[in-house]
């Protein structure tokens, strides 16, 4: 088993043990300008993050041990879902142009979206940590937009690879329900480290990591399951757009803790997700959001609104909650997020 030394830089993804948040070196060598916290360790030109840890052994182990059925479930939201997105975000616009051609009459599409608008990933340039005005790896807001912008922490970077790898889903909103525990999605209701450990065992998984004795591998994928796809559907039309409309939204998400915050970096997931508007509980229960460590100190992308009824089924029907996971951003240079275009296989 090959462990990282936590100040010899860069960090190899091919170790099976890292070290723990509170054994990351508050400064690191020659990154001066790194934030406390910050895991910027793999490397000063890195715009990957912790999707470096897919590595192609992983992928090909997943893929040997995770396809079984060959099942499967896309999480992505049809793109017009939700008609009403949150905190005024342009709908998605579909228009199909009538095209002349030597054989007949045929069809374009155009497409007006905003990427945060549905089915998402949040990619590094999407949110800095606090008032710094640093985004992950020292990307600043002149590398984003303005005169001098460049490709620094753009999503293109994640195309150079596969991202593909071990899915684990944790169904909190099943969890809950076999409890007694009765929420709305769209409401505050927050879901601590404690609620996830007894999900996680009525479940049959330890999710603790794996250098803990637990069942969570270094690169792994995370999925938590709310309930928003589900209480989507069950409301009428014109309840989603009252909630859509709200300018000071609530959504059920994880909490602001630090027994969260360390589980979330110990793990090395590769990238989390949920099915929740913003991941973690909204309003934030603190002065951080959990976005700002996960993204600009972790460089762990943050997945929301995935589908993940399919994915809960196919679960329940093979009763193990992991299973192989694959997702192509879309190929944007500098681009902000993407839609996940994601797919999970049993």
């Amino acid at each position: 088993m090959s462990v990282q030394d936590p100040k010899s830089l860069p960090w190899d993804p091919s170790n099976d043990v890292f070290p723990a948040r509170n054994a990351v070196p508050t400064v690191l060598p020659d990154r001066l300008n790194a934030l406390p916290g910050a895991a910027w360790v793999w490397g000063k030109d890195d715009h990957l993050g912790r999707l470096n840890l897919l590595t192609p052994q992983r992928a090909a182990m997943a893929a040997r041990e995770q396809i079984q059925t060959g099942q499967s479930a896309r999480v992505d939201l049809p793109l017009d879902i939700p008609k009403h997105p949150a905190w005024q975000r342009e709908p998605f616009q579909h228009g199909i142009k009538v095209i002349l051609g030597e054989g007949g009459i045929g069809h374009d599409d155009t497409y007006c979206l905003n990427t945060q608008s549905g089915t998402q990933w949040d990619g590094f340039r999407h949110v800095s940590y606090g008032n710094t005005g640093l985004f992950y790896n020292g990307t600043t807001a002149a590398d984003i937009t303005g005169p001098y912008a460049n490709g620094n922490g753009g999503i293109h970077h994640w195309c150079t690879r596969a991202l593909a790898g071990r899915g684990v889903l944790l169904d909190y909103r099943a969890y809950a329900t076999s409890q007694g525990v009765q929420y709305d999605s769209a409401s505050s209701h927050a879901i601590s480290y404690s609620d996830l450990v007894a999900c996680g065992k009525h479940q049959g998984l330890d999710i603790r990591p794996a250098s803990q004795g637990g069942d969570i591998c270094p690169g792994d994928f995370l999925f938590i399951r709310s309930g928003f796809t589900e209480d989507y559907y069950q409301r009428r039309d014109k309840e989603n757009l009252k909630i859509g409309e709200r300018t000071s939204p609530t959504w059920a998400g994880l909490l602001q803790e630090e027994a969260v915050l360390d589980w979330l970096h110990d793990c090395y997931f590769a990238a989390v997700a949920g099915d929740a508007p913003a991941f973690e509980v909204w309003p934030t229960t603190e002065s951080y959001k959990l976005h700002e460590h996960l993204l600009a100190l972790w460089g762990v992308p943050i997945g929301e609104m995935l589908d993940l009824e399919r994915v809960a089924a196919l679960a329940r029907e093979h009763k193990r909650w992991t299973f192989f996971f694959s997702t192509a951003p879309a190929n944007c240079p500098g681009g902000v997020g993407s839609h996940v275009n994601g797919m999970a296989i049993f």
